[in-house]
């Protein structure tokens, strides 16, 4: 036994705050956790609460299990103790594991879990050898208390099991165990036993796989065990194995199948969605593909099956109310997480988009992101039930059936077809709802949309609220197909009647309705974009009913509703009846709201488009918001300086600084040159706060602060200009090659930026002249860094095609170095005024320094001929050069041009006679 005592003062101190802990006042709770965390600097500090826990059977059991449950939040105290110490704690947990009582083993169990983690079972061997010792105990309590730690600890840590200790690998004894207990007469044991088992499968583990075929013949005993938990654990191994080790499962894949299938229709939901998963791994794995499609006519109609609703989610949903005029609960809102403005480029058909993932609105409200990646999936959440959030069978169904369509596309539509169709014009609007659910789900279903659409459409009339809100997010989900613009007849049939049904939607007197309503319109008005101009007025006066409708929650919605309709349709919105229409409600809602409601934020975001869009008819609404941001920047850096000074502060919310920030790069998109006076009388000046702004250790108040500088520049740079100094030392220093990865879009703010301030102050301007060499000094290894994202690789090249332009003598000596690097970075970014001024740069200095390009011709080459509408300037330019390259030297031009792809040739040719 270790030589630790505890010290009566100090023992009485924690034991006092622990009994202290037990009060509910909140100020109280607040002092004790100070308290609490300030003992986490006693050396002994885990001692005592061990001491506590094991020593102490004259203090209520419930002191005794606080204390177990702080030894093991601070278990990683072990690592810095003394070996007094640390032998004490480990040997009383040990005994407490032996207490009489139910609830001191419970929390001695999670101590050791953690105590196991921390300090590995090569350095606690002892403990591992007492757990798998007390799996042969007569007592079946103490057996399944062992086995519990066991599975827990199987769970965390596999591959910290996985070693050898002393010559020896404990799985080696350990596996073989478990799989005779998977026969045990006790259920939880068993369960236990294949629990265990399951969670070596991930890790490789030899052990294990030495063992694979009696794991697999034990898997098919218990596959009918009577216990659910053990057939959800069975389930879960097999997923496990599907995805580890394949091979092993296809020759029983007949039986394996049937067994999935069997359990995917399991009364208890937590096998079936086990059982589900097993699909959804099968589905993702492209390898896989030709094992699966055979099963596809079995296995689709029931992920089809899976996807209705459950007793228990309409308990959670409460769908049919008219709950319109009920205010939601605070908890009902979900935080949202606000991005900033970030500068990107699309690419060409070819290439990935580059521009930042756009929040979006799933099937019930969910916030989701749309990524670049796996954009061929819905995303998990766009299931979410939002009072069920946790995964569920529905999601599960419905997610395995997404990823079979993108698989299996046809083959899947025609397994599907008649059940579909069943489920669709069934009298029991479950069924229904769970067919129109999937349509969302299957995008082969595009060739029968001219008969579902409308279907669809007449579905918004049903009484069930849940139907017609999935019916919005599934008319959402098609918005591109309804808002082409192929013909008159196309508008008349699907795009009007669809946009009147979700405006319809946006104004039901369900809250669940609305939500889905409102963000499947805001889906169609990004996909309609300008074609939505004819029909602003009704929209407009519909979104404007809302707001006087809506709750706190869908509120929210609406604002994304707004903003998306005028990233939409842009100088449409300028029109003063829709001015007159939109800004009342707008002005009233910003009134109401003061500077440190959350609320406020996603207004602020909104406002941005609506500014942009206006452009000078936003001028008489200009003053107030223009000062309310002003005055919320210079709060939001007051109180982080605050925080900065006294760190003990909570660290001030920087959502509020950066939506005021986009906010101001709005109104500098929108009114230019207008905002002059305001500026001018701006207390502080708003460009001093910028500068500030630049500084900040919050790199998304960077990211928007570079933002407004490049927004700046294009809009009023004579009143960036003086400026101008500071802003470019904090600028420089910006530009990282290998930027940690939370800053990589302020660094692409900053690369952007200077591209832009660099343009308008003209060409060889003595000001920016000093700027230019460190500037390209950091631009260009940017460019030639094979790690930099290729966002920031594409500013940069942007950037330094631009500073070329306007000083080409002191850029283009360095034309050998990045030419071909920045060729690659731009020939796949789609035509637009940026890369056109870029590529008139990068012809500027070849034309100063013709040799720079000589060893990247062929790059040089590819990219002119990707241009599909370069400007007539940047064409002659094009073509100046290429006809001097050849009347230079013939012969020399004919050979390298003879080594080039033919359709480069082909287009050189043709396009420029060369």
């Amino acid at each position: 036994m270790s030589s630790w005592n505890p010290q009566p003062a100090g023992l009485q101190e924690i034991l006092s705050t622990i009994h202290e802990s037990t009060d509910m006042n909140v100020t109280v709770q607040r002092n004790i956790t100070q308290k609490l965390n300030s003992f986490t600097r006693v050396p002994d500090y885990i001692a005592y609460l061990a001491h506590i826990l094991t020593a102490m059977p004259q203090e209520e059991e419930r002191i005794r299990t606080i204390a177990g449950y702080l030894l093991k939040n601070n278990a990683r105290l072990i690592l810095s103790s003394s070996p007094e110490v640390a032998q004490y704690v480990k040997a009383a947990v040990l005994r407490a594991f032996d207490d009489g009582s139910v609830m001191i083993r419970n929390a001695a169990g999670q101590d050791i879990v953690s105590f196991l983690g921390v300090l590995e079972p090569r350095n606690w061997p002892e403990c591992l050898s007492q757990l798998v010792n007390m799996l042969d105990l007569s007592d079946l309590d103490k057996q399944e208390a062992a086995f519990n730690v066991l599975e827990k600890a199987c769970e965390d840590y596999p591959r910290k099991l996985d070693v050898e200790i002393g010559g020896t690998r404990p799985l080696d004894f350990m596996i073989p165990k478990f799989l005779s207990l998977a026969d045990h007469p006790s259920s939880k044991m068993r369960s236990h036993a294949v629990a265990c088992l399951s969670y070596f499968v991930p890790v490789n583990c030899q052990s294990l796989f030495l063992h694979i075929d009696s794991f697999i013949a034990c898997l098919f005993r218990r596959a009918s065990d009577d216990d659910p938990s053990v057939r959800r654990h069975v389930c879960q191994a097999l997923v496990l194995l599907l995805a580890a080790r394949p091979e092993k499962l296809m020759p029983e894949m007949d039986h394996v199948a049937e067994y999935m299938l069997y359990s995917t229709k399991d009364k208890n939901e937590n096998v079936a969605l086990e059982a589900c998963e097993f699909w959804l791994t099968f589905a993702e794995d492209v390898e896989l593909a030709p094992f699966l499609q055979p099963l596809l006519g079995k296995v689709a109609p029931v992920l089809l099956d899976c996807m209705i609703y459950g007793e228990d989610d309409l308990l959670w949903l409460e769908g049919d109310a008219e709950d319109a005029e009920i205010p939601d609960k605070e908890t009902d809102i979900k935080p949202r997480h606000y991005g900033s403005k970030s500068h990107g480029y699309e690419r060409d058909a070819n290439g990935e988009p580059t521009e930042a993932p756009k929040a979006r609105i799933g099937a019930y409200g969910e916030e989701t992101i749309d990524s670049d990646e796996d954009d061929d999936y819905l995303d998990d959440d766009e299931f979410v039930d939002e009072m069920s959030t946790e995964w569920n069978l529905r999601k599960c169904a419905a997610a395995a059936l997404d990823v079979l369509a993108v698989r299996f596309s046809g083959d899947l539509l025609n397994v599907l077809l008649a059940p579909l169709k069943d489920k669709l014009w069934s009298n029991d609007w479950l069924q229904r709802e769970s067919g129109i659910l999937a349509l969302g789900c299957i995008e082969a279903i595009e060739p029968h949309l001219p008969t579902l659409v409308p279907y669809l459409i007449n579905t918004l009339n049903d009484s069930k609220p849940l139907v017609r809100s999935i019916t919005c997010w599934t008319l959402g989900r098609y918005a591109s197909w309804t808002t082409q613009p192929i013909s008159d007849e196309h508008k008349q049939k699907y795009f009007i009647p669809t946009m009147e049904g979700l405006l319809r939607m946006v104004l039901d007197n369900n809250k669940r309705v609305q939500e889905a309503g409102c963000s499947a319109f805001a889906t169609l008005e990004e996909d309609a974009g300008i074609e939505l101009a004819p029909y602003l007025e009704p929209v407009l006066r519909n979104l404007v009913f809302a707001f006087d409708k809506y709750q706190h929650k869908n509120m929210l919605i609406l604002y994304d509703a707004v903003g998306t309709l005028a990233d939409a349709v842009g100088r449409e919105l300028s029109n003063p009846t829709y001015v007159e229409i939109l800004m009342p409600p707008l002005t009233n809602r910003w009134a109401k709201l003061k500077d440190d409601d959350i609320d406020l934020i996603p207004l602020l975001e909104c406002l941005a488009s609506v500014t942009i869009a206006m452009g000078q008819a936003f001028l008489p609404y200009a003053p107030p918001v223009f000062e309310r941001c002003c005055s919320i920047i210079h709060t939001s850096l007051l109180q982080y300086q605050q925080f900065q000074q006294n760190p003990e502060l909570d660290e001030p919310d920087k959502s509020f600084l950066v939506v005021a920030l986009d906010l101001l790069s709005g109104l500098t998109q929108g009114l230019g040159m207008a905002l002059e006076v305001l500026i001018n009388q701006s207390q502080p000046n708003l460009l001093t706060l910028l500068t500030v702004c630049l500084k900040h250790p919050q790199a998304p108040v960077r990211q928007s602060a570079y933002a407004l500088v490049g927004d700046m520049a294009m809009g009023c740079f004579s009143i960036l200009r003086p400026f101008m100094p500071g802003i470019m030392s904090e600028l420089i220093l910006q530009l990282d090659p290998e930027p940690k990865v939370e800053f990589v879009s302020a660094s692409n703010n900053a690369a952007w930026s200077v591209g832009e301030v660099a343009l308008r102050y003209g060409r060889d301007d003595a000001e920016f002249q000093q700027w230019v060499n460190p500037l390209i000094s950091r631009l260009i290894p940017i460019l030639l860094h094979p790690k930099a994202p290729r966002s920031l690789h594409e500013n940069a090249a942007v950037s330094i095609g631009r500073i070329g332009l306007m000083h080409p003598g002191i850029v283009a000596p360095h034309l050998p170095e990045f030419a071909q690097a920045w060729c690659q970075a731009l020939y796949e970014i789609r035509d637009n005024e940026e890369k056109d001024s870029a590529f008139r740069g990068l012809c500027t200095m070849v034309q100063a320094n013709p040799a720079g390009i000589a060893k990247s011709l062929l790059w040089f080459c590819n990219s002119i001929v990707r241009w599909n509408q370069p400007s007539p300037e940047l064409n002659n330019m094009f073509q100046t050069l290429l006809q001097g390259f050849k009347q230079h030297d013939e012969a020399g031009w004919a050979a390298q041009v003879a080594a080039f792809p033919p359709v480069i040739q082909e287009r050189l040719a043709t396009r420029y006679g060369v």
